[in-house]
């Protein structure tokens, strides 16, 4: 679909819905070009075409009608929260999050979990065995606070996951050609991390940071997709932005939705 980038490794899982957004396919006409996708609650936008957009992504993300998105109230902390209808409302009756946080799990289908990025990194995480679900938000304090981390180990603790059954997703946001950082940003991070351009200024890697944040927690390497795709410099074959950023667009930008549900188990092939 449209305005869609899917993870090719997970497409053998019948079961499992995932992708990340890019700007094409909506009907936002706030940041410049007409019929982009914002699937944020910004300002500028009106929220009635961010509803449609969300609705339309959604459900071709799922290939099926009828998928709940839940979303968070992103606080660039470590905050895991487990997504269930049981628990009561999980949005608001315009579709804005009740939880706050900056992760999500759930072991129920029809959810689809969704973190909003414009840099930061999506991270999705899926057991093959428990057929669970987690969607991370992490940003570079996030990232510092280990926020991935702390997603294995609520998955763990919650659903029964093991490590060696998680199969993860690193997603577009700012890569290290463009993550120019202040001395202080740069020292919160191993010294690995950090490359230093010709510039002198530090650059850090937040794509390595997480990825070596899901081997510490157990995940094979085989199972770990770094789509490496830098939302700063990305360019269409129009030569248009690929991705909403922050920083490329000095805070005035949209919204990417970066989501991971379950098919109901019932309709969804047991092959693997």
């Amino acid at each position: 679909m449209a305005g869609t980038v899917h993870i090719p490794e997970w497409q053998r899982f019948s079961w499992l819905r995932a992708g990340f957004s890019t700007r094409a396919g909506g009907a936002t006409s706030a940041y410049g070009v007409d019929g982009e996708q914002n699937l944020g609650w910004t300002s500028e936008d009106n929220p009635a075409i961010v509803a449609a957009n969300r609705l339309r992504f959604v459900e071709g993300v799922a290939e099926e009608p009828g998928f709940e998105l839940v979303t968070v109230r992103q606080v660039h902390g470590v905050v895991v929260q487990v997504a269930g209808r049981g628990s009561g409302p999980l949005s608001t009756p315009d579709g804005k999050a009740v939880l706050q946080g900056d992760g999500l799990v759930t072991s129920e289908p029809g959810l689809m979990l969704g973190v909003q990025t414009a840099d930061c990194v999506p991270v999705l995480l899926a057991d093959t065995r428990m057929r669970t679900v987690g969607a991370f938000h992490a940003g570079w304090r996030g990232t510092v606070a280990r926020i991935v981390e702390a997603g294995v180990g609520t998955m763990g603790e919650r659903f029964g996951s093991r490590p060696e059954d998680l199969i993860a997703a690193v997603g577009p946001s700012i890569g290290p050609c463009c993550f120019e950082v202040g001395d202080e940003v740069a020292a919160a991070f191993a010294s690995e991390l950090v490359s230093v351009r010709s510039s002198g200024k530090p650059h850090v890697d937040l794509w390595e940071a997480n990825r070596r944040q899901l081997l510490a927690a157990g995940v094979p390497s085989s199972a770990i997709t770094v789509l490496g795709e830098c939302t700063v410099c990305s360019r269409t074959r129009q030569g248009r932005r690929k991705y909403f950023s922050h920083r490329a667009e000095h805070g005035v930008t949209g919204r990417m939705l970066n989501v991971i549900g379950v098919r109901d188990l019932s309709s969804a092939s047991s092959a693997r």
